[in-house]
């Protein structure tokens, strides 16, 4: 037995290889694993009485889960250049490249989630058995963290089932259940439960066979066909190419992976993962994969955060929630809770509109019915969860209750009075708003320690993030119950003190601000939308603001004015444009018509009375300053929530950034962009962007030192 793998042989002369990575709940490949192999390999290869080997994991969480991503953080932080990735990648990649060519048989017995790593550790055994269960996942998904993968999974998939077949699965790192694996021929067996498992893998060694990979015997060809001759390369490489260009030249990963596949799969096999660790250097020592693998592992930090006020008991555990308000946001906070089993009474002002809520959640169970992620008995099970109601009454001991209502004071004061005295003891209050302050509606609440902003996204079934919004009064505890609920949820939670706009309402609202600002300098703004897309938005702003509609802009800036606020929150270069928008009757796409036009068939182009409105100037600004305004004006107005206390850390703001309202994720989020771009250059940037565009982009040193705090967190 060694640290990571336990060694055992039976009288058949078949030893077992069980992978237990200890203080870890996943098995992950670390360099005691590499150096265990090695060692276990030796004695594989050395004792005549063994006939072959079965490599499983001893852990229930999986097979094995893929590369140890705080090393990679680390080397990359430690500014690691692209030959030194490539040969440390290298390394690995001979380790499991000597276990295909020890000379014994070896397979798999894959008895969890095989993905990246893991699944690159059974493409390199001789023959790949699987547990045919729903938890079993089989991918390589090294794209989604900005890398490929480096230990040879780029050139034995292909060589497996065709490069027509592999691409899909590593350009955009799909993950297979079982049963699809077995189709395309990644898996070879599936067990039905971990004795048949082991059988499988135990007759097939028993009969001897080869412990040869295909492409290691003479006249081996790739599946299909190589290089630019083959039947499927214009479809393949050609079209690929084609396909990438949604990446806008911002993630290289696809990019390096089509052209490891391409190189690769035209020479000797060693020679092909050469090239593979070739290309995976220039991404280790990229920007880019450092920010993707450092927001992958904030999201799981995130959804660990401590109890906070908890120590000495456990959070509240809600089996009872009220939701106030069956629109599209209550509805959908309604229909997540019930997937989480939950039960939901879901109210609204009449039989007819509660009713719809339940039909939205309804809507979506059909379609994951349909899609097979459900089966029918489970979504009749989900949806007797949720109980439509017009009745107060119906609250009657809700551990939770979330309101969703209109965005004013006196609507939802009124939803307070109502729903309180129906909380369970110990129950607490949550409101949904994305503007109104925290602390001022805490006014309307008779235990103001017990109740807290819990933000949504809208899809709320599709958006990942929660913003948990603490009050002047909210306690300890009561964050502590919340984040507990939002992880129930399996959302990611981010922590925002009370502030108005909270911090990703106010940061959204200077991407869409400076949007509106640059239209009335005429700039054009075809130039906008395509500037945001070329810097990695997902929607460009005009767009974006056309689906939140622009009575809901002029409702918030009248209501920051009624409250007020400073000058900086009242939106001054956005107002006349919403002003100017709304007085037309052109209200978005709820109108048919915003800064766009919608056609019925769901076609879209931009208004052409724009141009009668906000004459484009003569000369116009390049996309990449354009781009750069509306990057850098949400990373200085993070910085300024960092400095004012809205958000504790770095980390809050990227992912908030990203998670919440669609920032690029190359970037690493709204501050690390400052970073990923250079500071001295953002600095720059930024004050020439202040003199010709208004003090709104002026940052202070102090305020930047503070909001580049990567490394250290």
């Amino acid at each position: 037995m060694t640290a990571t793998i336990t060694f055992s042989a039976d009288a058949d002369g078949i030893a077992t290889l069980s992978i237990d990575i200890p203080g870890r709940s996943l098995n992950v490949l670390t360099d005691a694993f590499f150096s265990d192999l090695d060692a276990a390999l030796d004695r594989l290869a050395q004792d005549d009485a063994l006939i072959g080997a079965i490599l499983t994991s001893g852990k229930p969480s999986g097979f094995m889960a893929g590369a140890d991503l705080e090393e990679l953080t680390a080397r990359h932080e430690q500014g690691i250049s692209a030959s030194e990735a490539a040969a440390w990648v290298a390394g690995k990649a001979a380790a499991f490249r000597r276990l295909e060519t020890c000379g014994k048989p070896v397979a798999a017995a894959i008895n969890g989630l095989a993905l990246g790593g893991g699944l690159e550790l059974a493409l390199a055994c001789h023959r790949r058995f699987a547990l045919d269960r729903a938890d079993v996942a089989l991918g390589l998904p090294e794209v989604t963290l900005g890398l490929l993968p480096g230990a040879g999974g780029t050139q034995r998939l292909p060589r497996m089932i065709g490069i027509e077949k592999a691409l899909p699965l590593l350009i955009d790192g799909t993950r297979l259940k079982p049963a699809e694996a077995l189709v395309l021929g990644v898996v070879d067996e599936l067990a039905a439960d971990e004795a048949a498992l082991a059988a499988a893998a135990r007759a097939w060694l028993l009969s001897r066979p080869q412990a040869v990979a295909p492409w290691d015997r003479k006249g081996f060809r790739v599946p299909g066909g190589a290089g630019p001759l083959a039947p499927h390369a214009p479809r393949s490489f050609m079209a690929g190419t084609s396909r990438l260009k949604a990446t806008r030249g911002r993630y290289p990963a696809p990019h390096a992976i089509l052209s490891a596949v391409y190189e690769g799969t035209q020479v000797p096999f060693d020679t092909a993962t050469r090239i593979e660790a070739k290309y995976f250097g220039t991404l280790l020592a990229d920007k880019v994969s450092g920010n993707l693998v450092r927001t992958f592992l904030r999201k799981a930090a995130a959804r660990k955060l401590p109890r906070q006020g908890r120590e000495d008991a456990a959070p509240l555990a809600v089996t009872r929630l009220g939701v106030l308000g069956a629109g599209m946001m209550g509805a959908g906070i309604a229909n997540v809770a019930a997937g989480a089993g939950i039960e939901v009474a879901l109210l609204d002002r009449s039989e007819d509109l509660a009713s719809r809520g339940l039909d939205h959640a309804r809507k979506q169970c059909e379609r994951e019915v349909k899609r097979a992620t459900m089966n029918p008995e489970d979504a009749e099970r989900h949806l007797a969860r949720i109980r439509p109601s017009t009745d107060f009454a119906a609250l009657e001991g809700c551990d939770l209750i979330v309101e969703a209502v209109f965005e004013s004071r006196a609507v939802k004061a009124q939803a307070f009075a109502a729903a309180a005295p129906r909380l369970a003891e110990g129950g607490m209050l949550a409101s949904n708003t994305s503007t109104l302050s925290i602390s001022g509606l805490a006014d309307h609440v008779a235990d103001p320690a017990r109740f807290i902003g819990l933000h949504f996204f809208s899809p709320v079934e599709r958006m990942p993030l929660v913003e948990v919004i603490v009050g002047k009064e909210t306690s300890a505890r009561t964050v502590s119950d919340a984040l507990a609920f939002v992880a129930r949820l399996k959302k990611t939670p981010i922590v925002v003190h009370d502030s108005p706009g909270f911090y990703t309402s106010r940061v959204f609202c200077a991407y869409i601000d400076e949007a509106m600002a640059m239209l009335a300098e005429g700039v054009s703004p075809a130039l906008i939308e395509n500037a945001a897309r070329l810097a990695g938005f997902p929607v460009p702003p005009l767009a974006v603001i056309d689906e939140v509609s622009l009575d809901l802009q002029k409702l918030v800036i009248e209501q920051a004015k009624a409250d007020g606020l400073e000058r900086r929150f009242l939106r001054a270069e956005a107002e006349p444009v919403v002003e100017a928008l709304v007085a037309l009757g052109r209200l978005g796409r709820k109108s048919g018509g915003g800064f766009y036009d919608y056609a019925e068939d769901g076609d879209k182009r931009l208004w052409p009375g724009l141009a009668d409105l906000y004459p484009c100037r003569a000369a116009q600004p390049s996309a990449e300053d354009v781009g750069k305004r509306l990057l850098y004006i949400q990373a200085v107005e993070s910085a300024r929530c960092l400095a004012e206390g809205v958000i504790d850390d770095q980390a809050t703001a990227d992912l908030g950034s990203i998670l919440g309202i669609g920032y690029p994720a190359w970037t690493g989020g709204a501050l690390s962009v400052i970073a990923t771009v250079g500071a001295e250059g953002f600095l720059a940037d930024c004050a020439r962007f202040a003199r010709l565009h208004g003090d709104r982009f002026e940052i202070d040193a102090a305020i930047l030192d503070r909001s580049m705090g990567v490394a250290a967190e």
